[in-house]
């Protein structure tokens, strides 16, 4: 057959396919792109029969190569299949209830009112150092609860106009109110012997005694300061008990 003078063919080159040509070719490349893309192990429609040929178990159709069957999943009747059997699967699947959030119990207590507290102001003779030593009472204090304490700066505090000069001391048992002291914002000496607290069990008390540091310039008046009362002596540490 000759092919040269055909419609729209250029001297020297083949004729112009026609559309079966063109579509079997499109048909073809689509094909290898989907076996190189697609895993049809993983398909749990694909089934292949005693015969050789390929089924669609969920549109029940016959192919006779794995191109017809990945060309029939792309079309309208399959993927309407999809969408139908998609939705069935979530109307008759059980609605599965909302894990439960591991519940903390929560300790409740009537408050009761403010301990009695005790602050001595001290001053070591050898270091010049000067110590706060805070006593608070607890004599209702709840089973099984020992009391906390801890530094608060003057920025997370809401009652007075922050003051960089101050921190506060909080001190907390139930059922009893948290109360808080106002101390200078200085540096604290944490070094041993130096910042101490002690639970006495038997007594209901609570003890806490802090050092602050001293600073060149404190260091060097209090030197030049000579001839006055001495200092008070500073409480020990209590024994530890077994």
């Amino acid at each position: 057959m000759d092919f040269q003078n055909r419609a729209g063919s250029k001297t020297g080159s083949g004729g112009v396919a026609s559309w079966s040509e063109t579509n079997r070719d499109r048909r073809e490349r689509l094909r290898q792109l989907a076996l190189d893309t697609i895993d049809l192990n993983k398909d749990p429609y694909f089934m292949k029969n005693h015969l050789g040929s390929y089924e669609c178990k969920l549109c029940l159709t016959l192919h006779t190569n794995e191109g017809s069957y990945l060309a029939h999943t792309q079309g309208k009747k399959h993927q309407a299949n999809l969408a139908r059997r998609a939705a069935k699967d979530a109307k008759d699947a059980p609605t599965q209830p909302a894990p439960e959030k591991a519940r903390v119990n929560i300790k409740k207590f009537v408050k009761i009112g403010r301990p009695g507290y005790q602050v001595t102001k001290q001053m070591d003779p050898e270091t010049n150092q000067h110590s706060l030593l805070f006593q608070v009472d607890y004599p209702e204090i709840a089973d099984g609860v020992q009391p906390r304490h801890r530094f608060m700066s003057a920025y997370e505090q809401h009652i007075e106009p922050p003051d960089k000069a101050w921190q506060y001391l909080l001190f907390a048992a139930e059922p009893y109110e948290t109360i808080s002291f106002k101390v200078p914002s200085r540096e604290i000496d944490k070094a041993e012997g130096r910042f101490w607290s002690d639970w006495n069990k038997e007594t209901k008390q609570f003890f806490l005694q802090f050092h602050f540091k001293v600073t060149q310039q404190q260091q060097q008046a209090l030197m030049a300061q000579s001839g006055g009362p001495a200092p008070p002596m500073i409480m020990p540490p209590p024994p530890m008990r077994k």
